[in-house]
């Protein structure tokens, strides 16, 4: 194995989870960071098995089994009866069904564990403070510059979320569309509430043109809220700009009165909004020995609760490509081709569910009926999904 390292952009779940899955091949990683220290503005995070199969594989199982949360089911309720729509088993059942368990946790904690492995490990190096300023390949591979110091590596990977300078420079700039969704999140603590009033579920309510969701994070000592409603406006694009309560409270006024007990009872100090925006799949990832990986090249809404799952699944295909292939530039592309198709096809679902959750009327009516008479085929899809084995099923013509 070469001993120059492979670079990686950007410091979220997806580039430290790649640093680690890199390294468990004996890869070594040279990390770069912009900001002054690892943190994640986001609150909670669903891990399904197709995800956390990964994340146990690097190691993580005792401190996600800790961290974590498992939910025993996932339910869709009508946003103003409570009655439940559709209901899917989780916990035990689905942990036999597709080989892994299925957790909610706060975003912060997985940051902070991937991490701390990833500080534990001598093949990589960690650098905050760090954005790459240019990038040049080379026939050793990839120079880039970073505060004025010069490092080479075998191949670049842009993790760099959805306004990625390493897709920028590759491919110019395209800036991503408003979806006409504005997402607001909080988290409210557990004993503020009444007993057992949110059962150990991530569940969602439709509503008409908006929906909220809530599950347990933190071993259950939060509960994280995510609330989506349509707006035909939205200025910025941050993780971090302060909601105002009256208005998340105004647009959820006459809903069940679950959801309202959940919005008198949330830290208003803490209480975040941003607008989602997104990107159609692309045609190409890579260039020579660069290439993007997670919202970078696939930013995905999250209406499936699988945004980071795809980088994580990701960042286990792409270890892969490098461990078999000693050509960056041709393991590079493997990897787009084993995982270009199952990105789209989550980024596609993801934006028919934005409407979809949404419906009003008679439209809403059908949906609910036809969720009733929906089978598991769509979570065999998504949870059954082994990133660990996909470049040995693709080169034995298995089916991916």
């Amino acid at each position: 194995m070469a001993h120059n390292p492979i670079l990686i952009a950007g410091g979220g779940i997806g580039g430290v989870t790649t640093a680690l899955a890199l390294a468990l091949r004996q890869i070594p990683v040279i990390l770069f960071e912009q900001a002054t220290e690892f943190t994640d503005v986001g609150a909670g995070i669903q891990l399904s098995p197709n995800c956390s199969r990964v994340l146990c594989a690097l190691g993580l199982t005792q401190e996600l089994a800790e961290q974590g949360f498992l939910p025993q089911y996932a339910l869709f309720r009508h946003w103003r009866s409570g009655k439940i729509i559709s209901e899917s088993s989780l916990g035990k059942s689905a942990e036999e069904i597709f080989g892994a368990p299925y957790y909610h946790i706060h975003r912060s904690d997985l940051l902070n564990m991937l991490v701390g492995a990833a500080k534990a490990q001598p093949l990589i190096q960690l650098k905050l403070n760090s954005r790459i300023e240019s990038s040049e390949e080379t026939d050793a591979g990839v120079r880039v510059v970073v505060n004025g110091e010069t490092f080479i590596g075998r191949g670049l990977i842009g993790a760099d979320g959805i306004h990625s300078k390493v897709r920028e420079n590759l491919f110019g700039k395209q800036s991503p569309t408003f979806t006409g969704n504005v997402a607001w999140r909080a988290l409210v603590p557990t004993n503020s509430l009444p007993k057992n009033l949110i059962q150990p579920a991530a569940t969602a309510w439709w509503g008409p043109g908006k929906h909220f969701v809530h599950y347990y994070v933190q071993g259950g000592a939060m509960v994280n809220c995510v609330c989506v409603v349509e707006s035909k406006t939205w200025q910025e694009e941050s993780w971090s700009i302060k909601g105002h309560f009256a208005d998340l409270a105004a647009e959820f006024a006459n809903w069940h009165p679950t959801i309202t007990t959940l919005l008198k009872n949330l830290d208003e100090t803490k209480l975040y909004k941003w607008g989602l925006f997104d990107r159609p799949p692309m045609n190409q990832w890579s260039i020579g020995k660069t290439t993007l990986l997670g919202d970078a090249c696939h930013p995905t809404l999250p209406f499936m609760a699988q945004g980071a799952a795809m980088a994580i699944e990701d960042a286990a295909v792409i270890a892969s490509c490098l461990h078999q292939q000693q050509d960056v530039a041709a393991a590079f592309l493997q990897y787009e081709k084993l995982r270009k198709e199952r990105t789209a096809m989550i980024q596609q679902l993801s934006r028919r569910n934005a409407r979809v959750f949404h419906l009003k009327g008679i439209a809403a009516w059908a949906r609910n009926r036809a969720a009733k008479r929906a089978g598991g085929s769509t979570m065999k899809k998504l949870y059954g999904y082994d990133a660990l084995s996909a470049v040995k099923k693709a080169k034995t013509g298995e089916n991916k």
